[in-house]
């Protein structure tokens, strides 16, 4: 019989926190298609989002399996980084994520295969899809483990602010649409960098396990810098964007993360500069600046 703690901790190891971005992103991508006059089909909408809730689950736990052994010796978690701390000799087994895992997977084969039998997803709606599975399910698990490469950052950046979005726009209306490159772009950037945040605690711990992630191959001041040029290369885009024909109430919007992204270069500049890290308000302050730019574009594109 399943005890509440041991459930407690299996919602804690879903990342359910995260689940919301996936749900932000995927609209985002819907609500592009409304914005240029397709209506919804609300059936579609929905598989959608079950299959990328699913392979969400399914990258979730096969991070923890893999990194289980690292992430015990992680000192520096916080409620973002470091693993969601539920596997242990005092939480769940390791093969628990493992076995969630297959189950997330199996599930969302499930549906899509249902979907390919019934022709319900448009053409195009395939070849985004399985991009994004490969991204998901290679970025922790070998032999690519993406995140040991390097490029494992900028492929999660893709998938997660790029291909969900366009996922979602290429189910409801079988094309692509340049809107979507115009919303995404700045949104990549956003995402890697927040990435670069979440790893700078966990920094020590990589090095000594040997993960060689890209904030370990740079070194934590390098990756800073790419973190800070990253946040430039989105502010950049989104003006680039407004002067290409980006909606004003969408690029406009864009206005209210000025100041988040400044304070979030700040943070890292006093950190460079030697101040102790408050690790706990500067990841949440770069999940902010993520989830803040995705809102007000999605806002943007809901306004009428």
């Amino acid at each position: 019989m399943i005890s509440f703690s041991n459930l407690r901790l299996f919602i804690r190891l879903s990342r359910p926190l995260f689940l919301l971005g996936g749900l932000l992103l995927y609209a985002l991508g819907a609500a592009i298609a409304t914005y240029l006059g397709r209506p919804i089909d609300a059936a579609l909408y929905l598989v959608g989002q079950a299959i990328v809730t699913l392979l969400q689950l399914m990258t979730h736990y096969l991070n923890e399996y893999f990194d289980a052994e690292a992430d015990r010796e992680n000192d520096s978690r916080t409620r973002l980084t470091g693993g969601s701390g539920a596997i242990g000799p005092e939480g769940l087994p390791k093969s628990v994520a493992l076995y969630a895992a297959v189950v997330s997977l199996a599930l969302a084969t499930t549906i899509s295969t249902a979907a390919l039998i019934t022709g319900a997803f448009p053409l195009l709606a395939w070849p985004v899809l399985l991009l994004g599975f490969m991204g998901a399910f290679f970025y922790s698990t070998p032999p690519l483990r993406l995140l040991s490469t390097g490029y494992g950052e900028l492929a999660a950046a893709l998938v997660i602010a790029g291909l969900t979005p366009t996922f979602a726009y290429a189910l409801q209306t079988g094309e692509l649409h340049r809107l979507l490159l115009m919303s995404t772009v700045p949104l990549i950037a956003l995402c890697f960098a927040m990435i670069i945040v979440f790893e700078l605690p966990d920094y020590a711990t990589d090095v000594k396990y040997g993960k060689r992630n890209l904030m370990v191959r740079l070194g934590w001041s390098a990756a800073m810098r790419a973190h800070d040029v990253a946040i430039v290369f989105a502010l950049i885009s989104f003006a680039i964007a407004f002067s290409l024909g980006l909606p004003s109430r969408v690029s406009l919007g864009a206005l209210i993360v000025v100041p988040l992204a400044g304070a979030q270069v700040w943070q890292l500049n006093r950190i460079r500069q030697g101040y102790p890290p408050k690790w706990t308000s500067l990841t949440f302050s770069a999940l902010a600046l993520f989830v803040v730019a995705a809102y007000v574009e999605l806002a943007g594109y809901l306004l009428i």
